[in-house]
């Protein structure tokens, strides 16, 4: 059995699972892959469970109801993992966003000190392709505003690409976190580093989706915004 499994929320991602699938079982990196898919119209639950019956054994898919947030579908995929033994979860969007031969250097920071390796566009090196300028604007300061208010270190606040070891989802009461959107990425990165864990962020080059659409959204922005003064009274 494989040590490390990508969990991989989905929701109308039929043009990506087949080549992000085959894009990851192709990398050094030897490991699993769980999509949890919110009842896709689009028949990505379908698509997946061709891949499942092809890569037996290594791909698996979790359904829910319906579209339930980010934040829950990944809380849904640790206790997956974290009930079947695995040491290393990483978190991945299935756009392409985050490229799977980074996988390879985000498990290799955790193999050499780092507790939680972040896949980061804003640390040096870290770079962003095919955003207008007014989403950079957006994205970036919105770290900013994070670092000020929670006093972390952490340049990509908001990242979704990363690698934890179990022993810090075991240490987070995740069942207290009420998240759905990017707010849910910064407060596991928060409860990480209040648990004493070392955060170690990776340069990236993220890439804007080319197939589906984006799951952005005013709702989820604002859930960040005034989310950040909440996490400092959360029991995490």
């Amino acid at each position: 059995m494989a040590s490390s499994i990508v969990i991989i929320p989905t929701y109308n991602e039929t043009d990506n699972v087949e080549s992000m699938t085959r894009a990851i079982l192709n990398q050094g990196v030897n490991c699993h892959i769980l999509f949890i898919d919110d009842n896709s119209p689009d028949g990505t639950g379908k698509k997946i469970e061709s891949l499942k019956k092809e890569f037996e054994g290594r791909v698996f898919l979790e359904k829910r109801i319906g579209k339930l947030g980010l934040g829950t579908a990944y809380i849904h995929g640790f206790k997956y993992c974290l009930a079947r033994g695995y040491t290393h979860i990483f978190e991945m969007d299935c756009d392409f966003s985050h490229n799977p031969c980074d996988l390879i250097r985000l498990k290799e920071a955790c193999d050499n000190g780092a507790d939680l390796a972040i896949g980061s566009r804003y640390c040096k090196g870290g770079k962003i392709e095919n955003w207008p300028f007014s989403r950079w604007l957006i994205s970036y300061f919105a770290s900013v505003y994070v670092r000020i208010i929670l006093w972390i270190k952490i340049k990509d606040t908001t990242a979704g690409f990363k690698c934890y070891k179990r022993e810090v989802l075991e240490s987070i009461k995740l069942d207290n976190i009420p998240f759905k959107g990017y707010a849910f990425q910064i407060c596991m990165k928060y409860a990480a580093k209040k648990s004493g864990f070392k955060l170690k962020e990776i340069p990236i080059t993220f890439v804007d989706r080319q197939f589906g659409e984006s799951k952005m959204s005013t709702k989820i922005f604002r859930e960040a915004f005034f989310g950040v003064w909440k996490m400092k009274k959360m029991n995490l």
